[in-house]
């Protein structure tokens, strides 16, 4: 599923334009971005939750070298299904 396939749907269900379902599409998207940037918790009951946790620093490898690599530390955007998605089949 697409971006689209999500504006397509709430078009469907709704009845409204397709611009303005455009709109709140990226106006929910823009917003999840938003507090995800800022550290917050993005909790949809039903589906899951949404949050940023830091990632440790470690050492690679180059493949084609084999040189190692330091890797920075960092911060990874993680998705913890809520029981109702982890129930399907």
């Amino acid at each position: 599923m697409i971006k689209l396939d999500i504006i397509n749907e709430v078009v469907n269900r709704t009845g409204i334009t397709k611009t303005k379902a455009e709109l709140a599409v990226e106006t929910v998207f823009q917003s999840m971005k938003k507090a995800l940037t800022v550290g917050d918790r993005i909790e949809l009951r039903g589906f899951g939750v949404f949050n940023v946790r830091p990632r440790k620093t470690g050492i690679g490898r180059n493949p084609r070298t084999g040189a190692e690599v330091s890797i920075p530390p960092g911060k990874a955007v993680r998705f913890k299904p809520g029981k109702e998605l982890q129930s399907i089949d």
